[in-house]
């Protein structure tokens, strides 16, 4: 079977290619990836490869890995039907545990489709044509905003898709504030008595920042301590930067900075951390400087390395298993959660906008133009009251 394999070439930093059944580099997908390395993170060519590797898994089981140019819509079906029976056979008659979500399904269906889209513009590789025929899916009514549908064409879409069972289909998942409570709380909790944090202090300020600044996992993961810049007076906020030289593959989505500001009730949170993370580097004598790694590995080696995302996941499965967060929630819903409640709470759009990082109003406004009008949502919760510490800046 084929495989994704982490690789560290001379002098680069860890990135992933595909190995087929024979330990041979899988020369097409090889080249694709190395095509788009310098624009993607290593998350992105790791999650890219371990997608292409199935395929070619797939293909290897139904003996067409020599024929993967000549493939169409019904080999496609296939490997989604493949890849929800467990890998095993492509129809079975029992429910196996644990099946794929259709999130997953979809990342898995849209590298393939990348992958067939660059050899179809490269090489002429004619599969593209054959998965990508039929009407385009309806765009989303915009009201006023009409007129920014003429601005491109209409592009053919996969005539192999991914079936949802929710009635939500397209409204990103969000957390309830008491949910959001209940993970910081689940990480570390403050004893006022003996004036010091028991439990983990370190995953409570990962997902402080995530839910109160909406950045994305991998742009907190790469934060530095001069990052987190402290108010003395004024406001504190974090800085977004772009970096490629974090040791943990940590990277800036499109490498675009920006500045967000947060409340006082995060800043002492990050101020007790910090004095938590001096105290373990005195202990082990190890340095300590402004560009280190902000979130660092505290209790096992390599210590003070920069905390990783195969970590972070696993600790959200360890709260998931204590019954902490509804059935299957990420690191991203904080995300969606902050981008949620500031427009409940009445902030504009483009305010939201620059907060989370778009390059356009208009991609906040798909995401989360079903927000205002959700009472069902807006009723959950005072989110003014959840949003009332934060400190959003309007760029003015």
């Amino acid at each position: 079977m084929a495989c994704g394999l982490a690789v560290r070439p001379a002098g680069e930093g860890r990135t992933w290619t595909v190995i087929d059944a024979s330990y041979r580099t899988v020369s097409p997908v090889e080249e694709w990836l190395e095509a788009h390395r310098h624009l993607w993170s290593p998350n992105t060519v790791r999650g890219y490869a371990t997608s292409l590797a199935q395929w070619w898994t797939f293909l290897e089981q139904r003996d067409e890995a020599d024929g993967w140019q000549e493939v169409g819509v019904p080999a496609v079906a296939g490997f989604l039907s493949w890849l929800r029976n467990g890998r095993t056979v492509e129809h079975a008659i029992g429910v196996l545990p644990e099946p794929p979500s259709p999130e997953t399904l979809e990342a898995r269906l849209a590298a393939l489709l990348s992958f067939y889209r660059w050899q179809h513009a490269v090489h002429d590789v004619p599969v593209a044509d054959r998965l990508l025929r039929g009407v385009p899916r309806r765009r989303p009514a915009r009201g006023l905003l009409a007129h920014l549908d003429a601005r491109d064409a209409p592009k053919p879409s996969s005539l192999v898709r991914v079936r949802r069972s929710s009635r939500r289909h397209g409204r990103p998942p969000v957390l309830l504030p008491g949910q959001i409570q209940a993970v910081l709380d689940g990480c570390a909790v403050a004893d006022t008595a003996a004036g010091d944090w028991v439990g983990n202090l370190r995953d409570r300020l990962l997902f402080a920042v995530l839910a109160e600044t909406g950045c994305r996992l991998g742009e907190v993961l790469g934060m530095r301590i001069s990052d987190f810049v402290m108010g003395r007076g004024q406001t504190p906020y974090v800085e977004v930067v772009p970096r490629e030289d974090n040791s943990n593959g940590a990277r800036v989505k499109m490498m675009r900075p920006r500045r967000v500001y947060v409340g006082a009730d995060l800043e002492r949170l990050f101020a007790d951390y910090l004095t938590l993370l001096a105290c373990r580097a005195t202990e082990l004598g190890l340095a300590l400087a402004v560009d280190s790694p902000l979130l660092v590995n505290l209790s096992r080696p390599p210590l003070l390395a920069p905390l990783r995302e195969g970590t972070v996941r696993d600790k959200v499965k360890a709260l998931r298993r204590k019954g902490i967060g509804p059935a299957g929630w990420s690191p991203h819903w904080f995300r969606h959660t902050h981008a949620t409640a500031l427009l409940l709470a009445g902030t504009p759009e483009w305010v939201v906008a620059r907060r989370l990082g778009h390059a356009h109003v208009q991609t906040t406004l798909d995401l989360y133009g079903w927000v205002r009008g959700d009472d069902a949502l807006r009723a959950a919760a005072n989110w003014k009251t959840y949003i009332s510490a934060w400190q959003v800046d309007d760029g003015r």
